[in-house]
């Protein structure tokens, strides 16, 4: 009976372990996926950027004729 309770614990003791590295690595996976949404591009800001030059530079163009 002494073994097989040496053998849950040994069994509870890797799953206690595997649960904590399983939490690390949601840790560093988290902190790594904040990162990159901070370090993202603006690409709203970029592509409404890239509209009005486009237009100033129609208006340039019309103007000029």
């Amino acid at each position: 009976m002494a073994e097989g309770f040496a053998r849950v614990d040994g069994a509870l003791a890797l799953l206690v372990q595997r649960g904590d590295q399983t939490d690390r690595q949601l840790a560093d996976h988290d902190q790594r996926l904040g990162n990159l949404e901070r370090s993202r591009w603006p690409l709203p800001s970029v592509a409404a950027l890239v509209g009005v030059i486009g237009l100033a530079l129609s208006l340039w163009q019309l103007a000029t004729r």
